[in-house]
């Protein structure tokens, strides 16, 4: 697809929702892929496996979703109970899916792997615990960060942290923020992209080791405009970041640097419709993007929606290693 600058009058209505601060970021418009439902279901948490099969989830009926490769087939794998409202999917590189769960959005969250074959279950971080687990990552030894999704603007007590390879530690790596939300560490594994909903802004960590941030090591390169923040983000094997903007039916994309390049517009946004973009996933070994939105409170329903990264996914992901 070609990327307008926002010059052609044709194309001005694409970019009425969007500040005037952000208009003339160059963008693509994402086109529709597969519809997943007639009625507005949260979706979250695409992530790609080692075939190429999709994963997705959707929050409030906690169900996880499969589409194979090469298939427009919708298969709902597993429903989670009522209550634990998962809110991402990683793959550990055994094959199991990692499934974040809010819980009762307070203190009753939780981290589940789940066996895609045989559909048993392990809990990996337990509700007792006391966090809301809305994202995580891999690092390449096994260890992962996950992002703790409470707070706000005056009650600054949500965080990131470090879970160790055997699951039995977790420690804090990045505190008192408004609302984590999105998490992706670099290819080198020396830092973490945050996104902090409430904030409205993307954070830069550098990291020492797993769990330590050096002196001056966190900056803020970006703050988002509206009043809805950023969702949930996923890098490429450049270092490209891609960040969903949750009801403004975009996603903003960043270089290595933090500097931003381009964006993808959902069509049907500039009517007002699926503007509650999530989460942004590339397949492995392609440039193409895959988006997540839903018409809430409207009648466009569910859909995934199909663009052209700037890179091919991220073949350096955990997942991916032997």
């Amino acid at each position: 697809m070609t990327v307008s600058n926002g010059q052609d009058s044709g194309i001005v209505a694409e970019l009425t929702t969007i500040p005037a601060n952000e208009q003339m970021i160059p963008f693509e418009i994402a086109e529709p892929w597969l519809k997943v439902s007639d009625e507005a279901m949260q979706l979250e948490g695409l992530c790609f496996d080692r075939s190429g099969n999709l994963y997705f989830l959707e929050v409030f009926e906690g169900r996880i979703f499969k589409v194979a490769k090469g298939s427009q087939k919708v298969e709902c794998l597993y429903q989670l109970a009522q209550g634990e409202n998962p809110a991402a999917l990683k793959i550990h590189k055994d094959g199991r899916l990692f499934i974040c769960c809010l819980g009762n959005f307070v203190d009753s969250g939780s981290v589940i792997a789940l066996d895609p074959d045989e559909l048993t279950v392990e809990t990996i971080i337990a509700p007792s615990k006391g966090f809301v687990v809305d994202d995580m990552v891999f690092a390449s030894d096994g260890s992962f960060y996950f992002t703790n999704f409470v707070g706000g603007v005056g009650n600054l007590i949500g965080g990131v942290y470090h879970v160790s390879a055997d699951f039995s530690t977790i420690s804090p790596v990045l505190s008192h923020l408004a609302v984590p939300n999105g998490l992706a560490l670099t290819k080198d594994e020396q830092a973490l992209w945050i996104t902090e909903m409430s904030h409205n802004r993307l954070i830069y960590c550098q990291l020492v080791d797993r769990t330590s941030v050096p002196p001056f090591g966190t900056t803020v390169p970006y703050h988002f405009s509206g009043l809805e923040g950023p969702d949930s983000c996923c890098v490429d094997d450049e270092g490209n970041l891609y960040v969903a903007l949750y009801e403004q039916g975009r996603v903003l994309v960043f270089d290595a640097l933090g500097n931003v390049k381009e964006q993808k517009l959902i069509k049907g946004r500039e009517t007002g419709h699926l503007l509650r973009t999530t989460h942004p996933a590339i397949a492995p070994n392609s440039k193409e993007l895959i988006i997540c939105t839903n018409d809430f409170g409207q009648d466009k329903g569910s859909w995934l929606y199909k663009a052209t990264a700037l890179a091919d996914g991220a073949g350096f992901s955990y997942q991916f290693k032997s």
